[in-house]
């Protein structure tokens, strides 16, 4: 007699799910480009408009700038330098690049020294104010120059210092100093430490190994300090106003302010002195540009 053999529903097997049936190779290239791929038109349009309204104004300071006084031509033929000679020599142009020159390159220099011992000290000792001291760098951020101008004044008037390139290098030092400090700490921070304990065990002061082994690793953070110090410095227009009095000691920012008269305006020079105050900062740009980005986008990393 034949035994029945019932198996409970509870131990029945499952159907086995059956997986979808992969979409064809075409079906997901299609997919993939109507997502994920812009059309080119999209990227060039917008970035099309941007040139143009960052490159129209170029050309014309370019075109007032060569082209003859009284001249309503849009193409700057004949080219003349009229404009360039004479706010080079009668209005003293020469001088104030020459103290602008000055003025950058000295808070270059004493920017980019104080913010290096200041972001080693933030990036590789603890203290007690030091989240204190980072949240002050940070709000001090949020002050603008003109704030300064009055204890400033009052500060260089009592050092007697109104009047002298180092009071513009001084007040645009410490106008630039928290930024820089805040980007070379960060940067400093994504050089292991590891590095430094090598060099002490091999018989290296710490100044000796800060100076052989990370120093050289900086090289993109300082120079996006230092460049971002010395522009700033070159275009500043308030220090130099206030606390310069003597023609012979202003700067280009201020030397273009006076190209523009109550009652007119000479285009053609005030052109040509907005193209001698571009160079410098462009040729700085198109040297250092990618030592720039990478020591920004370093430095932000960690911080």
């Amino acid at each position: 007699m034949a035994q029945d053999i019932r198996t409970p529903a509870s131990e029945a097997a499952a159907p086995a799910a059956v997986p979808p049936a992969p979409a064809p190779p075409a079906v997901r290239r299609g997919r993939r480009r109507a997502w994920d791929e812009v059309p080119r038109w999209q990227i060039y349009l917008p970035l099309g408009v941007y040139l143009l309204f960052t490159l129209v104004p170029f050309y014309w300071i370019l075109l007032f700038a060569v082209r003859p006084a009284g001249s309503t031509s849009l193409v700057p033929w004949p080219m003349t330098t009229e404009h360039f000679e004479k706010v080079w020599t009668e209005r003293s142009f020469a001088t104030f690049f020459q103290n602008s020159l000055l003025i950058g390159l000295a808070t270059l220099v004493m920017t980019t020294v104080i913010a290096l011992a200041g972001g080693y000290a933030l990036a590789r000792f603890d203290f007690r104010v030091k989240k204190g001291f980072m949240l002050a760098l940070l709000c001090s951020q949020f002050v603008p120059g003109a704030l300064l101008l009055v204890p400033l004044f009052q500060i260089f008037a009592n050092l007697r210092m109104i009047n002298s390139l180092g009071s513009v290098i001084i007040a645009e030092t410490v106008f630039q100093l928290p930024l820089s400090m805040i980007l070379i700490s960060g940067f400093i921070k994504n050089v292991p430490y590891s590095l430094e304990e090598a060099a002490w065990v091999d018989g290296c002061s710490r100044f000796a190994a800060f100076r052989i082994v990370v120093l050289p690793l900086l090289r993109p953070g300082l120079v996006a300090v230092g460049s971002f110090a010395f522009v700033h410095a070159w275009n500043h227009f308030l220090f130099a106003l206030m606390f310069l009095s003597s023609q012979e000691k202003q700067t280009i920012p201020v030397g273009l302010n006076t190209l523009m008269g109550a009652d007119s305006v000479d285009l053609g020079a005030l052109a040509a002195g907005g193209v001698i105050a571009a160079v410098p900062v462009v040729i700085v740009f198109a040297f250092i540009q990618k030592w720039l980005v990478t020591g920004f986008s370093a430095g932000a990393v960690k911080g």
